[in-house]
């Protein structure tokens, strides 16, 4: 017995041994390339790929298939049923003796910009580097040449520098490492990245449905999204589900002047922020009837994870400029695995310069339902287009309101729904589960966090949907990194963790 106990001891620390050499020499390897290396990122950063611009999308894929050819992945474009969809960039690198398959994603495409709300001198398509992030007092300097030393706290701003195109880079840049370092992955890898994300996902199941043979694996790892506040690295489980509604409400049928017509004529700005308000409480739980009911509850061993997960709240709070959060005393921890509505943008009329004295003719809102598991998009959202009726309000999905309707229904909304996807979470005592958890663990001293499921949504139930695949999503990027909204961007530092993160993904054992 005290034979086999010594044998598994130094076995164990063996591995720790290697696994730290490995760490030393990725480290060493990065520290003689820095500049090589954030110089073919630029370049990717510079290509627009908001995810409606099909030109911008192309450049951006070519883009990707030359750094994939560099690096001696056997690469091909998966396309859609439909036509005219952006391809999903595959390859593949079969490992003599391997008897697992791991699959790589991130996506390439990107969220709709708009210039003139990104801070003076920073464009969404020309990366520019700052000594820090902007709401530190972050200023603009010259990009690095190859005898700098590069600051890790430095950061690049660019759409989509964190959301997703790190993603991208990070994973291609750890099997560079491998290679260059003649270090054999101990598994199969595919790579898998979307041109569609940002888009909902649309045709992901056609991709997938297609390609099924080619996409056979034993886990997809999703790279997307943000490590934990506490800027310890964390693996997640799950993700929400997500489906967008825009409710439109109506008056009369042209624009009234507001002495002559107030108190009279109703205003659709009152009767929408008067909707709005009847769906959540000033705690911000949601009112609508059944909104909670089908939630899947955590097991044992989830809830001994979130319980686990640091506290970060009060930072915050302080970071982010309040002083009294929704939930009603529930951490954010919580609050983000309970399905959620959020209004993502009203409109009515005009403001600012453009402000006339009129009742407008119409109010519009745009709202976001995130989902968790047990939820279905689609009877989430027919559970507010019941509350919507049930205030009182007649629901079209017509793009026109006729005389006929304008005169017999006091309150008119029109209700479009988008496509939605449900939310996904894989179980956490999977034995692939737990190697991945020991993988990143080698690479940090501080615990990593585990999570049940993230806030964010990735349409990740269509892999198990589709493939009978789970996923796990090892994120890279800083927490503010203002994904999605104008300026954008990713801690230099994120980018060197996100590599060695990778390298011990491909490294499983």
């Amino acid at each position: 017995m005290k034979k086999v106990l010594l044998s598994f001891l130094l076995l164990q620390s063996t591995a720790i041994f290697s696994q730290s050499k490995l760490n030393e020499q990725v480290r060493n390897y990065r520290k003689a390339n820095e500049y090589a290396l954030l110089n073919e990122f630029k370049g990717l950063l510079s290509i627009p790929n908001v995810v409606y611009d099909t030109v911008g999308i192309q450049k951006t894929a070519s883009y990707i298939v030359k750094m994939m050819e560099d690096r001696g992945i056997k690469t091909t474009l998966l396309d859609a049923k439909t036509k005219g969809v952006p391809p999903a960039i595959y390859g593949e690198v079969l490992v003599p003796n391997a008897t697992q398959t791991v699959i790589f994603y991130a996506h390439y495409d990107g969220q709709p910009v708009n210039p003139n709300q990104w801070a003076e001198g920073i464009a969404p398509f020309k990366s520019v580097f700052l000594d820090a992030s902007l709401e530190k007092g972050g200023k603009i300097i010259p990009d690095p040449q190859p005898t700098d030393t590069i600051n890790p706290e430095w950061r690049i701003y660019g759409r989509s520098a964190s959301d997703d195109k790190a993603g991208v880079f990070s994973i291609l840049s750890a099997y560079q490492v491998l290679n260059k370092l003649e270090i054999k992955p101990t598994v199969n890898l595919k790579f898998f990245f979307e041109g569609e994300e940002e888009a909902g996902s649309t045709h992901l199941s056609e991709i997938l449905e297609k390609h099924k043979d080619k996409l056979k694996s034993d886990l997809w790892i999703i790279c997307d999204g943000p490590v934990h506040q506490s800027g310890k690295k964390q693996i997640v489980f799950g993700v929400r589900g997500d489906i967008g509604m825009e409710i439109k409400v109506f008056a009369s049928k042209r624009p009234l002047h507001s002495g002559h017509y107030g108190n009279w004529a109703p205003n659709p700005a009152n009767l929408l922020v008067k909707l709005l308000a009847s769906m959540k409480d000033d705690n911000g739980k949601v009112l609508i009837k059944g909104f909670y009911d089908d939630v899947v509850p955590f097991t044992d061993l989830e809830k001994k994870a979130l319980a686990k997960v640091p506290a970060v709240d009060d930072q915050m709070k302080q970071e982010l400029g309040f002083v009294r959060p929704e939930g009603g005393g529930k951490t954010l921890a919580e609050l983000i695995n309970l399905p959620s509505l959020n209004i993502n943008g009203i409109s009515s009329a005009n403001v600012g310069k453009m402000v006339a004295n009129v009742i407008p003719t119409s109010a519009t809102a745009a709202l976001d339902l995130r989902l968790v598991l047990g939820n279905d998009a689609q009877r989430q959202a027919q559970k507010v287009i019941d509350h919507i009726k049930s205030q009182g309000y007649y629901v079209t999905q017509n793009e026109s309101i006729t005389d006929e309707e304008r005169l017999k229904y006091p309150l008119i909304a029109r209700v479009v729904l988008g496509k939605g996807y449900n939310a996904q979470r894989t179980k956490m005592d999977l034995p692939i589960a737990q190697i991945v958890i020991k993988a990143v663990q080698t690479t940090v001293s501080d615990e990593v966090v585990l999570m049940p499921s993230l806030g964010g949504s990735l349409p990740l139930f269509l892999f198990e949907k589709h493939l009978g695949t789970p996923t796990i999503t090892v994120p890279i990027a800083n927490h503010d990194n203002n994904q999605h909204a104008e300026n954008e961007n990713i801690r230099i530092q994120n980018i060197w963790n996100g590599i060695e993160t990778y390298v011990a993904l491909m490294r499983l054992e």
